[in-house]
């Protein structure tokens, strides 16, 4: 994409929503789904992807910040049903626990 990374970032965040597990079963069934820790900004990340920013998302792939959602996670968020938040960067949905409040 060409836009700035400002403009990006808000037009990410618009895009970015509240998901119940359910509906991203059939996107983990495909290996669709990347896995966002809690201690990566979501956007930054789906900003990143968006850019193909290789340097970022290889380090956070590397630290186990960002990867393809592992049947594991997949088991802890059917069981704990935590509340999920999600941005679509196609072909990828990225999705991350949301914080407590």
């Amino acid at each position: 994409m060409t836009q700035e990374p400002s403009t990006l970032y808000a037009k990410l965040l618009g895009e970015t929503s509240t998901i119940e597990w359910n509906a991203l079963q059939p996107f983990f069934a495909k290996g669709d789904l990347l896995w966002v820790e809690p201690g990566l900004d979501l956007i930054e990340a789906a900003q990143a992807v968006t850019q193909d920013d290789a340097a970022k998302v290889s380090a956070w792939m590397a630290s186990g910040l960002l990867g393809r959602m592992t049947g594991e996670q997949a088991l802890d968020v059917l069981e704990r049903d935590p509340q999920l938040w999600a941005v679509v960067v196609s072909p990828w949905v990225m999705v991350q626990e949301r914080a407590q409040q």
